[in-house]
């Protein structure tokens, strides 16, 4: 038996933090060492700082952790970042600096020129960027990103289709509500309503897509030439971002073509069955009404997306739903993911 790999969780304390302290307490090879937040929580125990928000109790196992500040030092060599988008760039970049891996659902390095933003069953081949980030910035660490939470969904799907020649897409989401945190959506703004507009969404899927689908070659990232156009939305939903896809294929191949090519999706996660991966990271659903957040998002522990209804478009050849779990395969569930992918290269050090 390995001894298991000791981490750290940055900005534990919030939404996001929680979902990994949840995530990586029942984890087979990383444990929760450390924990760090605001220097309002710095000396209390994870317990005290924290106002426990997901279902059921928090972990034992971290409940006694010491809260320190987000500081290099005492820290892990691996670190997820859960970060808020205004304090993460100088802190995840002084991990870096001070030698530690720092796995990051933040937005904030994800379009960087040398910062792979990864989903490990599309892009692995992106960590070749490691070794030019080091040498460009002179740290011992390193930075990887996971995609927006709408984004993964998204790319998973299109990832299968890749080979028929993707031209252009059009994505409309429906997003669920702890996608916007804690407090989240005011109660009055959200029930019986949906709010055609979430603050640099549709900017994100748009650019993170065609990095995500592109290639790394010569040193730098080329973005896939394909069109993406998203409309994002908030709904009445808990957990789960249902996303309605219309693409345009190079290829002419039938549906049966295309639900084969979705079925049989597979990447490095699943070559090796690393401890977060599904056996299937895609599954297509059958059934005319389905997939369905509240029926279908909990499955395979959160980390497939499902996808359904394919069918022609008479506007860009074919259209389909897919869903996957926002706060788990759309953010803690995939950077633990990627760094499963990391340690199966050996790029944990």
């Amino acid at each position: 038996m390995q001894s298991p790999i000791e981490v750290g969780v940055l900005g534990a304390t919030g939404m996001v933090g929680q979902h990994f302290i949840r995530f990586l307490a029942r984890h087979a090879r990383f444990k929760i060492a450390w924990v760090g937040a605001s220097d309002r929580s710095a000396g209390k125990k994870y317990r005290d700082a924290t106002a426990w928000r997901l279902d059921g109790a928090m972990p034992a196992s971290v409940a006694d952790l010491a809260v320190e500040e987000c500081k290099p030092g005492n820290a892990p060599k691996l670190v997820f970042s859960a970060m808020d988008a205004s304090v993460a760039t100088e802190i995840e970049r002084a991990f870096a600096q001070a030698g530690h891996t720092v796995v990051s659902n933040s937005r904030n390095h994800r379009m960087e020129a040398d910062v792979p933003l990864l989903v490990p069953e599309v892009n692995a081949e992106h960590l070749a960027s490691l070794a030019i980030q080091k040498a460009n910035r002179g740290w011992s660490g390193q930075i990887v990103t996971n995609p927006n939470c709408s984004t993964i969904v998204l790319t998973l799907a299109l990832a299968a289709l890749k080979p028929f020649g993707i031209r252009n897409t059009v994505v409309t989401t429906m997003q669920a509500i702890s996608g916007a945190g804690y407090p989240g959506v005011p109660s009055m703004d959200i029930t019986a309503n949906v709010v055609p507009y979430i603050g640099n969404e549709e900017e994100k899927m748009e650019s993170e897509t065609q990095k995500i689908l592109g290639e790394f070659a010569q040193g730098a990232f080329q973005p896939h030439p394909m069109g993406v156009s998203a409309h994002c939305n908030r709904v009445p939903v808990v957990d789960g971002h249902t996303e309605a896809v219309s693409v345009d294929l190079s290829a002419a191949p039938s549906e049966a073509d295309l639900i084969a090519a979705i079925d049989g999706f597979r990447g490095l996660p699943q070559l090796r069955n690393l401890p977060s991966a599904p056996p299937r990271p895609l599954i297509y659903m059958t059934d005319r009404d389905r997939p369905q957040p509240r029926r279908d998002v909990e499955r395979e522990n959160g980390m497939a997306v499902f996808v359904g209804r394919l069918r022609k478009c008479p506007v860009l050849g074919y259209k389909f739903l897919c869903l996957g779990h926002n706060t788990i395969r759309g953010a803690a569930g995939a950077a633990v993911l990627n760094a499963e992918l990391m340690e199966s290269e050996g790029l944990l050090g």
